[in-house]
């Protein structure tokens, strides 16, 4: 190819320069000055095709699939004394060179981490990165000058600027992996570089995050910590930040909470094949969304469900216990008032006699048959669990206007969850009940917990 490359290019320029005419001896030689071309047809064309068969060896080379990584030989110790010769003579020459060589491409980041630059490590078990070297690297360089500093950055740049073509190799996987641990992510100033790692990462193929996820479970849990709190940081201040000028308009970088978002999901999702986990599965909570109106998001999310429209009920991990009861009581509420106003609806339309009682849950029960009379009741009901209740207690006169719904519920939970009662077992560990296994024979009434705790959040958060 670099043969026919320079025979071209010379071809072009002389086309050009009109040195040479379509009869010039240079291109045709067998024809002589003013003779008129012989015409040309397919059996012409045919007869003087050139067979692969007769190029010369260079010409029929292909090109290599897949560049190759440089080799690098530097140890972690030896950089770890070039960092320590540095900060006592405060020549940073080497190191910087270190740094800007390193990060300036994705094929330089893994001549200096992969363990092996020639073998494949095209498994989920292992990443091929030394990480120790990178803890090491990344440790260091919150501590090397602002020059040096900012040539990681400007590598990162160029890197995520160039131009891919096809999907990725398990080698760009690993400059992902390597880039993302950057702690340089904490200031706002990084903000539009990370944004821009972020978004790549997120519009990886499926089987990409595959690998990167197992990846992600390898980490020690303060490094893991670490990747999860920045991208928290990163949503948080996108959100409400400090100094809004510090930031491009939302407007135009609205992909940017999605894109985090989603990689977030990815440490989710380690996390969660994990066992024991490695942090617990509140560390993935966004408190701040707990001051954003997320019922508009919970109302989106319905009308569009998992489409591309992003929402954060598509990610419910990152939701507070707060947001999630808060979103179950008013659906809960809506719904009650929904299926009260269509009870109403469809009896005026019959021409029938409106029976008020048609718009509420009613159930009766027994004192001394408590469980068992709202299990009954519950079960013949089921159509109206999400109208509002209201409960009469059999022998008693009186109205409910919520006194008495609140006193079956706090009988019902006490009673159930006794000890006697050998529905739930307390745990003195963990200060909480759980399931008892001898009585697990009997369904209806852990289903009535269930029914209990789902449709009616307004009454067991009083």
């Amino acid at each position: 190819f670099p043969f026919y490359g320079s025979f071209i290019s010379t071809l072009n320029h002389k086309r050009e320069s009109g040195s040479h005419s379509l009869s010039s001896p240079l291109l045709l030689p067998a024809v002589k000055q003013g003779q008129t071309l012989p015409p040309i047809c397919p059996d012409v064309r045919q007869k003087h095709r050139i067979s692969i068969d007769v190029l010369p060896p260079e010409v029929k080379a292909r090109f290599v699939s897949e560049p190759i990584i440089p080799i690098r030989t530097k140890t972690a110790k030896e950089f770890q004394d070039d960092v320590e010769r540095a900060t006592i003579s405060g020549d940073w020459k080497q190191v910087h060179d270190f740094y800007l060589t390193t990060f300036d491409s994705f094929l330089e980041l893994n001549g200096a981490f992969k363990k092996e630059a020639n073998a494949p490590f095209n498994t989920i078990e292992d990443s091929g990165i030394n990480m120790k070297f990178v803890n090491i690297v990344y440790d260091a360089l919150l501590h090397t000058p602002a020059d040096t500093q900012k040539s990681v950055l400007k590598g990162i740049i160029n890197s995520l600027l160039r131009e891919w073509k096809g999907p990725r190799t398990k080698d760009d996987l690993r400059a992902y992996f390597v880039l993302v641990q950057n702690p340089q992510y904490t200031s706002p100033a990084t903000y539009v570089i990370y944004a821009h790692l972020l978004r790549q990462i997120a519009s990886l193929a499926e089987a990409d995050h595959h690998f990167l996820m197992h990846w992600f479970k390898k980490l020690p849990q303060k490094r893991f910590k670490q990747l999860v709190e920045r991208l928290q940081l990163f949503i948080t201040t996108r959100l409400f930040p400090a100094k809004p000028d510090e930031l491009p308009p939302m407007a135009k970088c609205s992909w940017w909470i999605p894109s985090a978002t989603k990689v977030l999901s990815l440490l989710n999702a380690a996390n969660s094949i994990s066992s024991p986990p490695i942090i617990p599965f509140t560390d993935l909570y966004n408190l701040t969304l707990d001051h954003i109106d997320f019922m508009e998001d919970y109302h989106t999310w319905q009308a569009h469900g998992n489409s591309n429209r992003f929402t954060f009920c598509q990610f419910p991990f990152i939701l507070s216990t707060v947001v999630k009861k808060a979103i179950i009581q008013r659906d809960s509420e809506q719904q009650m008032i929904s299926m009260a106003r269509q009870t109403l609806v469809d009896k005026v339309s019959r021409r029938q006699r409106v029976d008020m009682s048609l718009l509420f849950l009613n159930i009766k029960v027994r004192r001394l048959q408590l469980v068992s009379d709202s299990l009954d009741e519950l079960s013949r009901k089921r159509a109206d669990l999400k109208k509002k209740l209201k409960v009469t207690f059999v022998g008693e006169a009186g109205l409910d206007m919520g006194g008495l719904t609140k006193e079956w519920f706090l009988l019902l939970i006490r009673q159930i969850f006794h000890t006697d009662y050998g529905m739930f077992t307390y745990v003195k560990e963990s200060q909480c009940h759980w399931f008892s296994s001898w009585k697990c024979d009997n369904y209806s009434e852990f289903r009535l917990v269930g029914a209990v705790s789902f449709h009616f959040p307004a009454v067991y958060t009083v």
